[in-house]
């Protein structure tokens, strides 16, 4: 008994008593450890699903992983519907193809003409050539698919027959023999200049007589009369500059809406010459897109199956600067397909030895008359002279005739009948030195040109890669020489790169000048714009709820 009270009194505890008193302290210790107890309790037997921040983290990501499991079907469908595909690529060597199915068998290139499984009097034309050029191997399986195609290579590649002979065959299977009297033109080429229209006009003319596809050449700076006669007569091709075309379209002579092969060659140059507005009304007249080959064109795509048109596009160029890239997005297919054979970027031809020679104005005529008596000491091989005003060609023609040279010249204030003599005077090897300014630096295929001198530098360098591209030609050797002066300093850095991308020797006194290359200017908004590439990403409209809703 006394034992218990001992006990009772040292523990706090009296004998009637059922727990010990406690501090308040204590007391709040204790219903707040219960209370953590009880919570931790109720956690475990509640059941995952009702923890709204548990389900917010955990079956959030198992969707997110669903989601990723699922096949790609549904943005395959998606950019299916948009009308466009995936594209392919295939390189081989310095050849870039790219584009929808491009890996298909039946668009293996071409070893020879006979693969291609053409008649023998459409291949009547390649009979002095071995074997197809790259541009030539390569797009002839896709032009005569039907295909849009975009062809970029550099000058003197054959580009002419590897559009002129596919054109032909659309106009052999679509007339299926019935040549009648005044036909209008199936086959449309737009030409930058007249010289390269009328060269173009010759290598289709002379293609086409031996399986009777007619073509006409339509150019400014002569009568109208002919060509008038020629189109009432009936053609299969028209050739033509864009200013000359718009004005016979515009007096009814000229009619487009059966034309269903267009081709645009150097279509950078066309549009560096203000054609734009002209080249979108000429391509507006051609034949378009059906409601039937619309309808068409909706289940091809449902189907998997590329871009189906009333009107086959076609463009090459040396260059693809972005604004016929634009061009070239608003009137072809979503998946056109694309051979680039070198590069895209500005290049020269390296069968070309370029020498630049830093000098001032008033050397450059001595200086010219001593490298012609280097170049041209035998006065029988042909010898071209680039200069950049009218005015200059008048000059230095006087010159050196006035030193003895026999030497004729082009530019634009001459009359076209005066250009086409001076021209063909100059291929016929009648007078082998001439002086002209940019008209005959694009696409002018002129054999045997062993040399080129820039008296005056041009005004970008994409026309200085354009001049030294008269030779070294069908890959034969060339040489360039160019005179470059304190005013074309603007431009050394641009020049400095192309003649190291070629390995060739960069001059001291060009380095002097500074290695920058200037910013490429807009048109619209000169040199303080942002250039946006045509892959980025489209800007999203964002709206935003009222704040006001929310009070």
């Amino acid at each position: 008994m006394g034992r218990k009270l001992e006990d009772s009194t040292t523990t706090g505890v009296l004998p009637g008593d059922s727990e010990p008193p406690q501090n308040p302290e204590n007391k709040i210790k204790k219903k707040k450890k219960n209370k953590n107890k009880q919570r931790n309790k109720d956690k475990a037997e509640e059941p995952e699903a009702s923890n709204p921040k548990r389900k917010h983290e955990e079956i959030e990501p198992k969707e997110k992983k669903s989601k990723n499991k699922k096949p790609k079907e549904d943005e395959k469908e998606s950019k299916t519907h948009q009308g466009k595909e995936e594209d392919e690529a295939v390189e081989d060597g310095l050849v870039v193809v790219s584009g929808h199915n491009v890996k298909l068998g039946k668009y293996a290139p071409l070893k020879s003409f006979a693969e291609s499984g053409l008649p023998q009097e459409v291949l009547e034309c390649c009979k002095n050539f071995q074997s197809p050029s790259s541009i030539q191997s390569r797009a002839w399986p896709f032009l005569l698919d039907a295909r849009d195609f975009i062809g970029i290579a550099a000058t003197g590649s054959g580009k002419t027959l590897a559009f002129g002979v596919p054109a032909i065959m659309h106009v052999l299977n679509k007339r299926k023999g019935k040549m009648s009297k005044g036909r209008n033109p199936l086959c449309l080429v737009l030409s930058p200049t007249r010289e390269l229209a009328q060269q173009i006009s010759d290598v289709l003319c002379d293609a086409g007589k031996s399986c009777g596809v007619e073509s006409v050449c339509l150019y400014g700076g002569t009568s109208k009369g002919p060509q008038i006669a020629s189109l009432k007569s009936g053609v299969d091709i028209v050739i033509g500059t864009p200013g000359r075309l718009k004005d016979l379209i515009e007096m009814g002579v000229c009619c487009l809406k059966e034309v269903s092969f267009v081709v645009l060659d150097e279509a950078d140059r066309m549009l560096d010459m203000g054609f734009e507005q002209e080249v979108r009304s000429i391509l507006g007249q051609t034949c378009s897109v059906s409601m039937e080959l619309f309808v068409h064109w909706i289940f091809c795509c449902v189907a998997d199956i590329f871009w189906i048109d009333a009107r086959q596009m076609v463009m090459f160029s040396a260059t693809w600067p972005l604004l016929v890239h634009q061009l070239a997005q608003e009137f072809m297919d979503p998946n056109p397909v694309k051979v680039v054979v070198g590069s895209e970027d500005l290049a020269a031809n390296h069968d070309v030895m370029q020498i630049v020679e830093v000098l001032d104005d008033r050397s450059r005529d001595q200086r010219l008359v001593t490298l012609l008596e280097k170049y041209h000491q035998s006065q029988r091989n042909r010898v071209l002279v680039f200069v950049l005003y009218k005015y200059e060609t008048k000059r230095v023609e006087n010159m050196l005739l006035e030193r003895g040279w026999n030497v004729v010249s082009i530019h634009g204030d001459k009359a076209q009948h005066e250009r086409t003599k001076a021209l063909s005077l100059f291929k016929k090897g009648s007078c082998p030195l001439m002086i002209a300014t940019d008209v005959a630096a694009r696409g002018l295929d002129i054999p045997d040109v062993e040399v080129v001198i820039n008296y005056s530098f041009p005004l970008t360098t994409e026309d200085y890669v354009h001049r030294i591209g008269r030779t070294g030609r069908a890959g034969k050797k060339g040489v360039a020489h160019t005179f470059f002066m304190q005013q074309n300093k603007g431009l050394a850095g641009e020049l400095v790169n192309v003649l190291r991308e070629a390995g060739q020797i960069v001059p001291e006194a060009l380095l002097k000048f500074g290695t920058h290359v200037k910013k490429k200017e807009s048109k619209l908004y000169g040199a303080h714009f942002k250039e946006i590439s045509l892959d980025a990403p489209k800007a999203k409209k964002i709206t935003f709820d009222d704040s006001d809703d929310d009070d």
